[in-house]
């Protein structure tokens, strides 16, 4: 049975969730997170909102096949994105897990 204490305590517990995921979400806007590809040739940043921020192409490889090129650029920004997911995941769940219980091991798409 739900007491009327009980349910203030809830409320009170869930207003303190919403505060630090919150928080947590401000954390990874500022999150940077690196994947390389071509032994460091493609570098790509994304941040924990999985948003790419940046690449950088080494000019030796520019002289080479397109095609070549292009998948690295895929390899490193893939490599960024999951790293930055991973990262973005044990946050949420480490803010979440206590108070959500099983619910903290939900994966959110997007993070």
């Amino acid at each position: 049975m739900i007491t009327k204490g009980n349910f203030q305590n809830v409320l009170k517990k869930a207003k303190q969730l919403q505060e630090k995921l919150e928080a947590t979400q401000a954390e990874l806007e500022k999150l940077e997170v690196e994947g390389q590809a071509g032994g460091g040739m493609v570098v790509a940043v994304v941040n924990g909102k999985q948003e790419l921020l940046s690449v950088k192409i080494d000019s030796e490889i520019l002289e080479e096949d397109v095609e070549m090129v292009e998948d690295l650029v895929v390899a490193a920004v893939n490599q960024a994105l999951s790293k930055a997911g991973e990262e973005s995941q044990q946050r949420l769940s480490a803010v979440s897990g206590g108070m959500l219980g099983s619910m903290g091991e939900i994966k959110i798409p997007g993070m």
